[in-house]
């Protein structure tokens, strides 16, 4: 949208804001009813967004009732930390929420009854703030009345709080509701009610044109041609009922696309979503917004419009609030997914966004059971085996990745030309990286602390969201990102004072780099710290060893680690085994203990390799 257009948009949205405070203020049933359509795994093809292989009549309608939003991003590109997020207004990586399926009592990462009490936020979710404010509150899995509960997939312990029903057409026409229609999205491929053609699919250039990936291209927007269908139910359901015109509407998806790049990945395949908001009566329909908009700033809006004061804690802004100020950048983050574990942050402005990988010594596309199991996965890969890739489509494949990445939105809005090391390019990249960096302290950024050791001091202070709130731990998130950066450039001295520090989640990232770095000189110090307290600090210590060539000093220390009671520290020790490449008879019968792990991703790991 053109500046001016924005402009003009503020003082009509002031002045509903100020309709809808004085609704609140008279009377309870003229709130508004608040619903959330949120949808899995999908990007922005839909026609408001331009796509044209498909038709998306209700989408279209809703956009042209609506506002579209032309910047939103989630904060995640993963369903359970995305929706972490949301439903708390905060961002993941500030709670301890950031690795996804994590901290839950049940289902795929529960965790150990050591720290379930640990798990628990401190603050409340969204939809119980509705509930205290009297909001009939419900939770479908999809459009249909008769639909069961829908999906949380949140990282952390909840009070289970009653819902009044899966579907808002119970609730009393004299009581306002706050509902969630829970969509599968993307997750739809394979329903054969669309008929997309694959040989009109022409992929981003960052995949080949093959017959498999265009095949699955086409399912994908088959599947929202169903999420169409859906919406214009859910849009009918409202009206027949008489109560579209009392309802604000969200529409958005959890994260991008299931692909390579998309889903799990900070590309804007990953990150950037649709969002489209129906205010009662099409108020603003037919409005396009391009201010930088999150998808935690969703929740701070429906609380504002409900006349629901919102907590200091949350982080979302109320974009449609009178005193709105649009934000400058938009930060996300990439974290563990699964038995895979990642580091990644980036900041976005609307000319560029930065990369900062943390893990750069490994490779973009690690082992991971969920993604391995595809079936463009496999394609991909046997593509890049057979040497069918060119440099762009074969890139996440490489050994190491890039420490930073810089793209220029503007002359490459699908992200293949990074310019980090292009001298003209410094000055941006330097001033991107001190704002994440910056943002990093000021949320108080949990995903530097290795998970064991966050596990660990969650179950000290009572909760991860506690962690950097002592004032001993001020300084953490700053000790972090230097000592990652003396391994960067190779600074063996920081590394080995890093070593000895009594932090030890510093002494974990010193370790880590000077086996990362081959300092062999460094190998009688590693040794000792394979003794250290904190049984992360001891995987890391003998891993590094590994890489040093003499796993034997090390390897009894991953291996007993591998059944540790914090669940975590097990999963890092039959990682650093995967990564050691040692294969021992020793290392073969953990293998086989672990195939029966108590933690979910203890057992992934270990059944990949006894697969071998």
């Amino acid at each position: 949208m053109k500046r001016n257009q924005t402009q003009n948009f503020f003082p009509k949205l002031s002045f509903l804001a100020s309709l809808f405070a004085l609704s609140v203020a008279s009377a309870a049933n003229e709130r508004p009813n608040i619903l959330w359509i949120f949808a899995d795994d999908a990007s922005r093809h839909i026609g408001p967004y331009g796509e044209t292989v498909i038709a998306t009549p209700n989408l279209d309608a809703l956009a042209a009732q609506g506002v579209t939003f032309d910047s939103a991003f989630v904060t995640a590109p993963v369903c359970s930390a995305s929706r972490s997020a949301m439903i708390t207004g905060m961002y993941q990586w500030s709670i301890g929420v950031h690795n996804h399926r994590s901290q839950t009592d049940s289902g795929k990462g529960m965790g150990s009854d050591l720290y379930l009490e640990s798990y628990r936020l401190p603050t409340r979710m969204v939809p119980e703030l509705f509930k205290k404010a009297g909001y009939y509150v419900a939770l479908n899995s999809g459009v249909s009345p008769e639909s069961r509960r829908g999906k949380t997939d949140y990282n952390f312990v909840w009070k289970h709080f009653e819902y009044d029903s899966n579907h808002w057409m119970g609730c009393p026409e004299d009581k306002p509701f706050f509902a969630q229609l829970q969509l599968k999205g993307g997750k739809n491929r394979g329903d054969n009610s669309g008929s997309v053609d694959p040989e009109k699919m022409v992929l981003p250039p960052y995949y080949p044109q093959d017959p498999v990936l265009k095949e699955d291209w086409a399912q994908y927007l088959n599947s929202w041609l169903k999420v169409d269908r859906e919406v214009g139910e859910a849009v009918k359901q409202l009206k027949d009922a008489g109560r579209l015109e009392d309802t604000v509407i969200f529409f958005m998806t959890d994260h991008g696309v299931s692909h390579l790049r998309g889903k799990q990945f900070l590309y804007d395949e990953g990150i950037r979503v649709p969002l489209i908001v129906r205010l009662p009566n099409g108020n603003l329909g037919g409005t396009r917004r391009d201010d930088f908009v999150s998808q935690i700033d969703v929740s701070a809006a429906s609380l504002g419009l409900a006349g629901i004061d919102i907590p200091k804690y949350i982080q979302g802004k109320n974009i449609m609030a009178e005193d709105y100020q649009p934000r400058k950048v938009m930060f996300a983050a990439r974290d563990r997914c699964d038995e895979t574990v990642e580091i990644g942050r980036s900041v976005s402005t609307p000319r560029f966004k930065y990369i900062r990988n943390f893990l750069s010594y490994l490779p973009h596309a690690q082992p991971n059971q969920y993604k391995d199991g595809k079936t463009i996965m496999k394609t991909m890969r046997g593509l890049h085996n057979a040497g069918k890739l060119n440099e762009l489509q074969a890139r996440v494949f490489n050994p190491t990745r890039p420490v930073q990445e810089l793209y220029d939105l503007k002359k490459d809005p699908n992200e293949t030309v990074n310019l980090a090391e292009n001298p003209k390019y410094q000055k941006a990249l330097t001033s991107l990286r001190e704002r994440l960096y910056a943002h990093m302290e000021r949320s108080r950024d949990l995903g530097l602390i290795p998970e064991p050791i966050l596990e660990d001091l969650g179950k000290r202070y009572g909760s991860k969201y506690k962690v950097l709130r002592q004032p001993k731990n001020k300084t953490m998130v700053r000790d972090l990102i230097a000592i990652i950066e003396a391994g960067e450039r190779n600074d063996i001295a920081a590394l080995r004072m890093g070593l000895k520090d009594e932090n030890s989640a510093v002494r974990y990232w010193a370790a880590t780099w000077l086996g990362v770095q081959k300092n062999v000189e460094s190998s009688k110090a590693l040794i000792q710290a394979t003794k250290d307290s904190d049984p992360a600090v001891r995987v890391a210590s003998a891993l590094a060893l590994a890489r040093l060539g003499k796993a034997e000093k090390g390897i009894d220390v991953i291996l007993e680690t591998i059944e540790d009671d914090n669940w975590l520290a097990g999963m890092y020790a039959i990682r650093a085994l995967e990564w050691s490449g040692v294969r021992t008879p020793d290392a073969q019968v953990a293998v086989e203990l672990a195939v029966d792990s108590p933690y979910e991703f203890t057992r992934r790991i270990a059944r990949r390799l006894s697969s071998e």
